[in-house]
């Protein structure tokens, strides 16, 4: 398939992240980052029209978070604290220590403040529009000391979640009504960094969080907070380790079950799934041709297709050892059977040489079309679309 340029611009422009939605519900309207101002700030695309419309005004660069560690402390736009209510257009974004949101016009509102003394990640809006949760964790975690980078996505030259643990520090899933911007929870979770949040598409109530680069992912990476218990999803048992590498958790739009992925101890890739309850975790161990690391996103109208930016490879080991993927590629699976058909729709060249340059592909909201972010050829980031056969 060939893949289309979305955005043409000679400076960086890239999706948010791949657990938020970046089109409007009718498809017609992209949102998406670029740094085209000189300062990192949020656009909208008109898909029909090409006509794009700037919605924020950040001229303080990138906020320090997770994933942008060496941002500026309290100001600047939180590029890893965009989410986006698809269905009434409305965009929620961290600017500094405000936590704002802004319509697909420009109109800005500001609903709260954080706390002093803490830091951020990925946030997460409601299906229902109602509610937003932002992450945050005591600040010391991501205290670099004097050490810089001329890369803002540098990861620190220490083990954030050992300084966590040794040092006590927690983290806390904080919920604000965005009607009215009340902070309406403040859930303190001890000895853990959290940076993806995720509300149940079915049931707000229901929050899937993480524990972010623990050693022992296999079993402590992924949560459900369910407003008065919290729940491990994969416990170590015959077949599941401590060892194991687990990431990038995420619901199925039937709010039943939570997909992943992530590696065995002995290497062995796998995508996995377990429902709301825990302990009844189905995983699809990959082929030796599958490894070239990736992500994995849901469908937004089948629950059982996934889009992936890696794994993928028509050759048995890369010549180039690369580890990250070329190939963005449909997965169809039979989670009871554990077979997974691989549609490879196109290459997408990225060089995945910092953060924002994975491709993170999404769905439109009709399955139809895949979107994803990669480097041009003049290295620049560029969003594409390509459609499926």
């Amino acid at each position: 398939m060939k893949a289309n340029p979305v955005t043409d611009s000679s400076c960086n422009d890239q999706l948010l992240y791949f657990t938020s939605s970046s089109l409007t519900k009718d498809n017609k309207t992209l949102i998406f980052i670029s740094d085209r101002t000189g300062n990192p700030n949020i656009f909208a695309k008109d898909l029909a029209t090409g006509l794009e419309r700037q919605l924020t005004l950040n001229q303080e660069g990138t906020l320090k978070s997770y994933v942008y560690f060496y941002g500026s402390s309290e100001k600047g736009l939180g590029k890893a604290s965009i989410s986006f209510d698809a269905k009434r257009g409305i965009v929620y974004y961290i600017q500094g220590k405000d936590i704002c949101c802004t319509d697909l016009d420009g109109n800005v509102r500001k609903l709260n403040q954080l706390p002093a003394g803490q830091v951020t990640a990925f946030t997460a809006i409601s299906t229902n529009g109602k509610k937003l949760c932002v992450p945050t964790t005591d600040e010391r975690a991501l205290d670099t000391g004097n050490t810089s980078s001329n890369n803002i996505t540098d990861n620190p030259d220490y083990d954030v979640d050992a300084r966590v643990q040794n040092e006590h520090l927690n983290s806390y899933l904080r919920v604000y009504d965005t009607a009215t911007g009340e902070e309406t929870l403040c859930e303190k979770v001890e000895h853990a960094w959290i940076t993806h949040v995720q509300f149940c598409p079915t049931d707000p109530n229901l929050i899937l969080y993480n524990h972010e680069w623990p050693t022992d992912c296999g079993i402590r990476r992924m949560w459900l907070f369910d407003g008065k218990n919290h729940r491990r999803l994969r416990q170590e048992r015959e077949g599941f380790r401590k060892e194991d590498w687990t990431c990038h958790e995420m619901w199925q739009p039937n709010g039943k079950y939570i997909i992943y992925h992530g590696k065995y101890k002995d290497e062995t890739p796998y995508i996995g799934r377990v429902s709301i309850s825990g302990n009844d975790n189905c995983e699809i161990p990959l082929n030796t041709n599958c490894n070239r690391y990736g992500h994995f996103t849901v469908g937004n109208v089948h629950d059982n297709w996934l889009v992936s930016d890696g794994y993928y490879h028509p050759e048995n080991v890369p010549e180039d050892g690369n580890w990250a993927g070329e190939w963005i590629s449909v997965q169809k699976v039979d989670w009871e059977n554990k077979q997974i058909t691989w549609l490879p729709l196109c290459k997408h060249h990225s060089l995945w040489d910092c953060q924002d340059s994975h491709p993170h592909p999404i769905f439109d909201h009709s399955d139809c079309t895949v979107y994803f972010t990669a480097n041009n050829r003049k290295g620049m980031r560029t969003i594409y679309s390509v459609s499926l056969p």
